[in-house]
């Protein structure tokens, strides 16, 4: 009998989920004109499967289908098969997801599997896990492939016209109008969706499975202080979405971070995949709640995180690393849970006390016969049940804590993709940065701008950003999302610690931003640049998914950084990007939270504070402008030596001592030379302005 070889080519990649498939029986390609080309020639539908490393279904398809010799033999007979990292290639994620949904009015998810016409690469067949048996009243995976291949040879006529009506579809949903006037309603109207939504019993909005949604939570944040604190139920949904959060199990009750998600209502039990995306995000709103409202669990949370970012999540050159796995020894959540004779026999009979009553380990199992921690009692209660001081439970679950982290240490750690992405580390470096300014860390900083640096080194190839960086090798021409997402992180940082080369840097990033993908006719940005390869659509999306949407980023930080240039350029594409959304923000508001907060800047413009002089002696003024919730304040504190400026910048000139310019929109006031002065301009300003 003769064997025919395996023809993988997954095993050149650097990508940790395409390598995961290299030893695969099936002939995997990555997504390239190779494995295109040979569709069109030998005429086989394409089967598309997209996941990632750290994904706990894509995981059990590729154990049960993918390392089988019996499946692999049929999809190596009948398809040419292509594998695809999500968040190396997410044009091609968002064009299938998109897809999927249309062709089976359900959402999508990972892994996504997707049958392709190989002479226009439009699908025509799609669907997430499918089991290699028939199970969960999901099709048997070989039975599937046997199906959608005759399906594909008997039926290419009727696949060639519907694949040009799916093709419309994804377009029209797409297209954006910039006809539509900019609307001062929709803020109240998504003020009003987002309550209705709201769970009051466990915070968060909608039910199981429950994702945390930070700009919708952020929008709500800054709609509290804009209306002076008056609405108490904006305040209400934010302050128990975090604290329910941070005392489920979907926060790590031991080394800090967030999973995913929760898959119950209650935040207790997460998919435990760690995520870089989600957790820099949050990191700037926990830290941004603590500056507003001073609850003491947000500021730990938020040192919590950053600490297991720098810990676990940044790489020696400085970048942060892409995620945690869900599994580890081939289980979902192994690293993470319990079972209670472990714990006991970790602490002393006091800690073990209290820790069982805080955590819920005196309640029945809740994962898998193991428990997860969660906050089940809160410290104060579970003190006062056991007659001991407040004090004394503090330091004894602290000292809990630490036993059963050591311990968790020497467990098999669950598997870590370590890419470099532009776009996810922007997320981070600006949650780092707020963190770093508003706790007063100034490692914090330190830790963001050695990942910027890192990119800016590593990622910024002749003039162009690429999206991926490993292994000493930086990869694929970079998305809206990188571009938007680091130009915002950069304007973050410069208000942690000035720095002319993050400035200039910041500014060729605005450049190429508007050179590579503006819409100029319509209004927005495209998903991908305008010389990227030609896909079967190009994604131009306002609603935020797992990620704030790049389109109200992208007008977010331009709209700052013209403000603070004085560049009408800027200013004038941040307004047509928002025209351009109107009309779907208008039907869906709730669901754009990012593009809510660009809009609460467009309509409230930001006051723009530029600090001249020596480094110590603006720190007090620097407290002055940022130690209070003032989200539409950036301060910059530049030093006096400092020249070169670009913009109006040029204009704020160093004095004796400390000076401070104060703009706002369209207008400036004198410069100011007293602290005394300044702190009381600050104070008596009207932040109260509403909607």
């Amino acid at each position: 009998m003769t064997v025919t070889p395996h023809r993988n080519q997954l095993s050149r990649e650097t990508s940790p989920y395409l390598l995961q498939h290299a030893g695969n029986p099936v002939d995997w390609y990555p997504w390239c004109e190779e494995a295109l080309g040979k569709a069109r020639r030998e005429d086989k539908p394409i089967l598309l499967s997209i996941g990632y490393s750290a994904c706990h279904w894509c995981h059990v398809m590729a154990h049960e289908s993918f390392e089988d010799e019996k499946t692999a033999a049929v999809m190596n007979e009948r398809f040419v098969n292509i594998k695809v990292d999500r968040e190396e290639r997410p044009d091609l994620d968002k064009i299938y997801q998109l897809a999927h949904q249309l062709l089976t009015r359900r959402p999508g998810g990972w892994p996504l599997t997707v049958f392709l016409n190989p002479h226009d690469q439009a699908p025509f067949f799609s669907g997430t896990y499918f089991p290699k048996e028939s199970r969960y009243n999901l099709p048997g995976f070989v039975w599937l492939l046997e199906l959608v291949s005759a399906h594909y040879r008997e039926k290419k006529d009727a696949l060639k016209e519907s694949s040009q009506a799916l093709v419309g579809a994804l377009r029209s949903i797409s297209s954006l109008s910039g006809s539509r006037a900019i609307s001062d309603e929709i803020p109240m109207l998504a003020r009003r969706e987002l309550e209705a939504d709201f769970d009051a019993e466990h915070g968060g909005f909608g039910g199981a499975p429950k994702f945390p949604h930070p700009t919708s939570l952020e929008f709500l944040l800054r709609h509290w202080q804009a209306t002076k604190g008056s609405d108490s139920t904006a305040r209400l949904m934010v302050v128990e979405t975090l604290a329910k959060m941070a005392e489920g199990g979907i926060y790590d009750q031991l080394g800090g971070g967030f999973c995913r998600y929760s898959v119950d209502a209650q935040w207790e039990i997460p998919h435990f995949e760690k995520m870089l995306y989600d957790n820099g995000p949050l990191l700037g709103l926990y830290s941004l709640a603590w500056q507003a409202m001073q609850i003491p669990v947000f500021r730990r949370v938020a040192i919590e995180a950053a600490e297991w970012v720098m810990r676990e999540m940044q790489s020696p050159e400085g970048g942060y690393y892409s995620s945690l796995d869900a599994d580890s020894e081939g289980e979902e959540g192994k690293f993470y849970v319990w079972n209670r004779r472990e714990v006991e026999a970790l602490l002393t009979p006091e800690e073990y006390a209290l820790t069982k009553l805080h955590y819920g380990l005196d309640e029945t199992p809740n994962f898998e016969g193991h428990w997860h921690l969660h906050v089940a009692l809160p410290l104060e209660k579970a003190a006062l049940r056991l007659g001991i001081e407040a004090s004394v439970a503090e330091e004894r679950v602290q000292a809990a804590r630490a036993k059963l982290l050591a311990a968790r240490e020497k467990r098999v750690r669950p598997g870590r993709d370590e890419k470099i992405l532009t776009a996810w580390n922007a997320l981070m470096i600006k949650g780092m940065a707020i963190a770093g300014r508003v706790l007063e860390r100034e490692d914090f900083i330190a830790s963001a701008e050695r990942a910027f640096e890192l990119l800016h080194r590593s990622a910024w190839r002749e003039g162009r950003l690429l999206a991926a960086y490993k292994d000493g090798q930086a990869r694929f021409p970079a998305y809206l999302d990188d571009y938007a997402f680091l130009l915002d992180a950069g304007l973050e940082l410069l208000q942690s610690r000035w720095s002319a080369s993050a400035l200039a840097w910041s500014s060729s990033l605005a450049e190429d931003l508007l050179a590579r993908f503006e819409d100029e006719e319509s209004g927005g940005f495209f998903f991908t640049a305008h010389d990227h390869e030609a896909l079967i659509h190009r994604p131009k999306s306002t609603m935020d998914e797992a990620m704030p949407a790049g389109n109200a980023v992208a007008a977010y930080a331009l709209s700052r950084l013209g403000h603070l240039l004085g560049e009408g350029r800027y200013l004038a594409v941040a307004e047509r990007s928002l025209k351009a959304a109107m009309v779907v923000m208008q039907n869906h508001p709730g669901a754009h939270g990012a593009f809510l907060i660009a809009l609460d800047e467009w309509l409230r413009p930001p006051q723009i504070v530029v600090l001249r002089g020596e480094a110590a002696a603006m720190a007090v003024w620097r407290k002055a402008a940022q130690a209070p919730y003032a989200p539409r304040r950036l301060c910059f504190a530049i030093s006096s030596d400092e020249t070169g400026l670009p913009g109006i910048l040029a204009e704020r000139k160093p004095a004796e001592g400390v000076v401070a310019y104060i703009c706002e929109a369209a207008r400036c006031l004198p410069a100011v030379h007293s602290a005394e002065e300044f702190g009381g301009i600050l104070a008596g300003r009207d932040e109260g302005e509403r909607y």
